[in-house]
């Protein structure tokens, strides 16, 4: 965590408890020690997508299903998210939980290299997430790009990585990738980029 432990408590304490099918990804995530990204960030995504209007949604990196349940509500009946996971049971519990959630209809679960299958899909989209192995970050860069619509949204998670992206010398590779995509996020031509210390970092750019 990147602000206070006091401020973390505060934020958990302030956001209403998850319910439903909401609340059982959370307790699953838990019982499994899952990274999610939240229930903050996940009301933020979804802010996002709302925001500009998201109807197209792809993942790069989608677990079982939490980050998408997010924008499966915010891009409504007709949206379109796109899920991706290596894992066929991750996914197969994505199906679940979403299928329970009645987003069935606006998802589609890819089996497969996040990459790979966004290289291979017709954009363009609305809003990308990233969240895949972090050494991947940049390597993802220019096809997320390509794959958006001029103003539309590259979300990034774990871009501060617990404050070790404050390192000058990382000896971890996945530290020095994020800083890496980061500097590249800053310089690229094509967005404008700014970064939300809520939980571990989240990047916001915005394709020009």
């Amino acid at each position: 965590m990147i602000v206070t432990h006091e401020v973390v408590r505060y934020l958990e304490r302030i956001t209403p408890e998850s319910t439903g099918v909401l609340g059982e990804m959370e307790e699953y995530g838990r019982e499994r020690r899952f990274p999610l990204i939240g229930r903050q960030v996940g009301r933020f995504l979804s802010i996002l997508a709302r925001s500009i209007g998201a109807r197209r949604v792809f993942e790069c990196g989608s677990g079982y299903g939490y980050s998408a349940y997010w924008f499966a509500r915010a891009v409504g009946a007709g949206g379109e998210v796109t899920l991706t996971d290596g894992s066929a049971d991750n996914l197969a519990k994505a199906r679940e939980f979403l299928g329970r959630a009645g987003f069935a209809e606006r998802c589609l679960f890819r089996e497969g290299d996040a990459l790979s299958i966004l290289a291979e899909t017709e954009g363009p989209f609305d809003l990308i997430l990233v969240d895949i192995d972090k050494e991947s970050y940049p390597a993802s860069l220019e096809v997320t790009v390509d794959k958006l619509r001029s103003g539309g949204l590259l979300v990034t998670d774990n871009v501060l990585w617990d404050g070790r992206v404050a390192e000058e010398a990382p000896e971890e590779e996945s530290t020095r990738a994020i800083q890496e995509y980061t500097r590249r996020l800053y310089e690229h031509s094509h967005l404008e980029t700014s970064i939300l210390p809520l939980r571990d970092g989240v990047a916001i750019s915005r394709k020009l």
